[in-house]
């Protein structure tokens, strides 16, 4: 699904209305009409709850008092409280304006304060609340009677419905702008606004339905849009698939090279979490001295000792040995837990310039990367990498926080630089490609915000990569289906106390409904 910044959307709606010639006032009834229709499906009582419908001067407005018209025509009771004057109100939204008052819809003008503390108790008094103050336009912080208005209805606890994006919210970085609507659903116009997908915009967005307002596709796919938000259908059909005549052999062999004193564990949640997403082998390649130790961890996987730099670290002393081990790899997965050293840093930059398969590097691999980032320009075949905020920052030499205000524009930049692919963890995790598209990952929860869960998400790319998918499609479907199990997890026993293994047990149940899926939509 394509999402939009502010200014592709208003170029969509221009080029449909100058181009194509379809009239802004039918964009604005398909935008008011779809809306109540969401309303209908959300709220069955519709007609048992009195409505307030919070309208701006603007085509935001408009829609407002199109869903106002919908609401007197399904007999409800409904009032329309303009923070304007009415004579302020033009263009399309003032056709439909005088349209609702002419059917004998009340308009309240409420142009300042005074007039607004007058109206609060019916706000107060009402059963639901639409916002339709501010549409994707803004872009300065909320001042004056818009933020005594937005302040006063999150505190009024009645549930909101927003149209296209709560008012307050940046509609393309997902910023509150001084103060936001918090509401429980937002009915978004033509396109997925990407301020709506990314925090902290997501977290007063709600539930999230997408209205057709009439914008052809053939604008859709010429605009050159890069940004999408993965759906479970970006799966369907396309998940590796288990012949009756296959052997371990035929799904690839995995090689993780992981491990420190104190986190043999990483090495070996990645190592179980790439054999369930189904690759047939996996060998851990681990420090000599640590070997014993992740030989009792795991069963499945095998080990290869690799000689010590110092007792339990690896540094160049290892790479002859990884040199005889690599024949017969199909991915190589570097960095959970092996140390910030160095002599390791060493080994890492020698296995991204001499290995000729896809690489995944996370953890301690990144923080290696991050001495010389251009070494990933040696790389001789396809580079994932899979950094949380902090390690972006030091890959990029800048802070978590700058990282953070612009998570899809730091990412992108980095993979089109780099020619990787690039995983930025967090909530609403960001995968980017070289050729600028990018993906946002809606699954996943805070209950997720606990140790290895990064090493299962790195074992899961490689795991996928083993058995033939690319490295893009292997790290899109990891980061889906990681923050599914964990919501699945979090749904049945709440977020709190959900560990690593958890993900990694979880695994061939989830995939096996993405499977039945796919045979339902045959």
């Amino acid at each position: 699904m394509y999402i939009v910044t502010a200014r592709q959307m208003q170029e969509l709606d221009s080029k449909t209305i100058q181009d194509i010639g379809i009239p802004g006032a039918v964009l604005m009834e398909n935008a008011g009409r779809g809306t109540f229709e969401q309303m209908l499906r959300h709220f069955p009582d519709l007609r048992q709850r009195k409505v307030a419908v919070l309208a701006g001067k603007g085509n935001n407005g408009g829609d407002g008092f199109v869903i106002a018209r919908c609401l007197l025509n399904h007999s409800c009771a409904v009032k329309v409280f303009l923070l304007a004057q009415a004579e302020t109100v033009s263009g399309d939204a003032a056709i439909n304006m005088r349209a609702f008052q002419r059917m004998g819809g009340a308009v309240a003008e409420i142009p300042n304060e005074t007039a607004w503390q007058g109206a609060l108790p019916d706000i107060q008094h009402a059963g639901l609340i639409v916002d339709a103050i501010f549409g994707s336009g803004l872009s300065s912080a909320v001042t004056g009677l818009a933020l005594r208005v937005i302040e006063d209805i999150n505190k009024a606890g009645k549930p909101i419905v927003a149209v296209d994006l709560p008012s307050g919210i940046d509609a393309s970085i997902g910023a509150v702008l001084g103060s936001a609507v918090k509401a429980h659903l937002t009915c978004t116009l033509g396109l997925v606004k990407q301020g709506l997908v990314v925090y902290p915009g997501a977290s007063c967005a709600g539930k999230l339905e997408v209205i057709d307002i009439g914008i052809p596709q053939a604008l859709v796919s010429s605009a050159g849009l890069l940004d999408h938000l993965l759906e479970e259908k970006d799966f369907t059909g396309k998940l590796p698939q288990r012949n009756p005549d296959s052997h371990k052999g035929t799904y690839g062999h995995a090689f993780i090279i992981a491990g420190s004193p104190g986190k043999t564990g990483a090495a070996a949640m990645a190592a179980q979490a790439a054999m369930r997403v189904g690759a047939g082998l996996v060998t851990i390649g681990i420090p000599a001295t640590l070997n014993q130790i992740l030989e009792i961890k795991v069963t499945e996987a095998m080990t290869e000792p690799l000689p010590d730099a110092s007792a339990g670290f690896l540094g160049m002393d290892a790479w002859q040995r990884i040199q005889e081990v690599l024949p017969g790899k199909t991915v190589v997965a570097v960095g959970p837990g092996i140390s910030d050293r160095e002599e390791t840093a060493a080994l890492v930059f020698k296995i991204l310039e001499a290995a000729a398969v896809p690489l995944v590097i996370d953890a301690d691999g990144l923080n290696a990367v991050a001495r010389n980032p251009d070494i990933l320009k040696k790389a001789k075949a396809p580079v994932i990498l899979t950094p949380h905020p902090g390690e972006m920052a030091r890959l990029t030499g800048t802070t978590t926080q700058a990282v953070q205000a612009d998570r899809i524009g730091a990412a992108r930049k980095f993979a089109s630089e780099f020619g990787v692919t690039l995983v930025l963890k967090g909530a609403r995790t960001v995968i980017a490609e070289p050729g600028g598209h990018v993906y946002i990952n809606p699954t996943g929860n805070p209950g997720m915000a606990s140790g290895g869960m990064g090493d299962v998400l790195t074992g899961m790319i490689a795991g996928f990569i083993a058995q033939g998918c690319d490295a893009l499609f292997s790290a899109q479907l990891s980061a889906f289906l990681h923050g599914h199990i964990g919501d699945r997890i979090s749904a049945q026993r709440g977020c709190v106390g959900i560990l690593a293994t958890d993900i990694i047990n979880e695994i061939p149940g989830a995939l096996q409904q993405f499977i039945a899926q796919e045979r339902s939509a045959l």
